[in-house]
């Protein structure tokens, strides 16, 4: 009887062991299926991370905003209008982008495009308005961008962690073909990365620079001799015909090879038809 209870005790201990040890391999199968996904999956949660904005840190983002302005007045001196921005312009460190005038009978306009520092818009805009008695237009508009701003900064983010584990893939890589595959990937990642930055960059700059369009003019009388008289038309028109005539002879010298094929082909014709008619 003790010899059977004993070997009924060593069955059941070794089956537990046995147990154990089954489920312990189960649970370090599954760790480790969970510490090596695949790098396509490493791909796509990086993607996704990058279109949610969110990279796994937070950062605090100021609002960025452009400011853009549209003015015009009328002025009773240019030169002395053009003075007085520009000076304001060097008082506020502003940057002259573009300079045109233009010219009509009945007014003399200038439109001067500058580029002002974004905190120093608000009291440029004052200083311009001093002189001025009204404004025929004044647009100022502001865009908030804020939200492009931190998707393209989140974006780019993600787009170098992307690229840093292909370059990580790429030292493990031992054939030819998988080498190349990577490089292809990485050149696409860094074209987008590239482009991201740039419109980046782009953003900055209008955040961080204001631009102001100023348009003022003079009104001004018809200017002399603008009428024409009515000899004077007739003059033109006669010059207007002979101008004609002899463009018409000069087009016929151009085409005289063609006239003197037709005009002999024509006598031919004539000719023979003079002849049936003799004969009739």
């Amino acid at each position: 009887m003790k010899i059977t209870l004993f070997c009924t005790s060593m069955l059941m201990l070794v089956g537990g062991c046995s147990e154990n040890a089954a489920v312990t391999d189960n649970i370090s199968l599954q760790e480790v299926a969970v510490e090596a996904p695949a790098m396509e999956e490493i791909a796509t949660n990086v993607d996704d991370k990058a279109y949610s904005g969110n990279t796994g840190t937070e950062k605090a983002y100021t609002q960025m905003v452009i400011k853009n302005a549209n003015l015009a007045f009328e002025t009773d001196d240019l030169d002395a209008t053009a003075k007085r921005i520009n000076a304001a312009a060097q008082k506020f460190g502003a940057q002259l982008q573009s300079d045109s005038e233009s010219n009509t009978n009945y007014s003399l306009s200038r439109i001067l495009v500058l580029r002002i520092p974004a905190n120093k818009f608000d009291p440029f805009i004052d200083e311009i308005a001093k002189g001025v008695t009204y404004f025929s237009r004044k647009e100022i508009t502001s865009q908030d961008v804020t939200e492009e701003y931190v998707d393209l900064d989140a974006r780019i983010k993600a787009k170098k962690t992307l690229e840093a584990r292909y370059l990580e893939l790429l030292k493990k890589a031992n054939k030819v073909s998988e080498m190349l595959e990577i490089e292809k990937e990485l050149s696409a990642i860094r074209e987008e990365i590239e482009a991201q930055e740039g419109r980046l960059r782009y953003l900055k700059n209008r955040v961080a620079m204001s631009t102001v369009t100023i348009d003022f003019y003079k009104h001004t009388e018809q200017q002399a001799g603008a009428t024409v008289s009515y000899g004077s038309k007739m003059w033109n028109a006669i010059k207007s015909g002979f101008n004609g005539i002899s463009t018409f002879f000069i087009g016929l010298l151009y085409v005289w090879p063609f006239i003197l094929i037709f005009v002999v082909v024509f006598i031919l014709i004539r000719k023979r038809i003079r002849k049936k008619l003799n004969k009739i």
